[in-house]
């Protein structure tokens, strides 16, 4: 049996709390997915001027969506604690489309909304960005 000899070093606070904050949004976007999926198929209104077989539709691809972001989140979370550096762009990416969502959130009138999806998306981008992140990830 062959021994290990060298140490791995724990992965910084910064890498940490990145990747506690993208498995946070995989679960919340799952959710979110769950109930445009309830939706959907229970043919709740909402979805404009569609209607019958146009508003299923549309319902089932707003769920579709939504749990193929949920899964990228989790992959991408899974990817960085396993400390993979190129999983560091795309969650840079999903990080800064929080912002525009949660502007527009605030500008309909749901700011209590809005302003923690955008500090969410300034807090990860941040994080992602950081020195000790890049270290721990191998990218100088």
């Amino acid at each position: 049996m062959a021994r290990v000899t060298g140490q791995t070093t724990p992965a910084p606070a910064t890498l940490r709390v990145t990747i506690g904050l993208l498995a946070g949004e995989a679960v919340a976007v799952a959710a979110l997915a769950g109930a445009a999926g309830y939706g959907a198929l229970n043919g709740a209104a909402g979805y404009g001027a569609l209607n019958g077989a146009a508003a299923s539709r549309s319902g089932w691809g707003v769920t579709a969506f939504a749990a193929a972001i949920a899964a990228l989140l989790g992959a991408l979370a899974w990817a960085l604690l396993r400390r993979r550096g190129w999983a560091r762009g795309p969650s840079v990416v999903l990080e800064l489309m929080l912002l525009p969502i949660g502007y527009y959130m605030i500008r309909a009138g749901h700011p209590w909304f809005g302003v923690p999806v955008l500090l969410i998306g300034l807090v990860g981008a941040g994080l992602l960005v950081a020195p000790t992140t890049r270290e721990a990830l191998g990218i100088h």
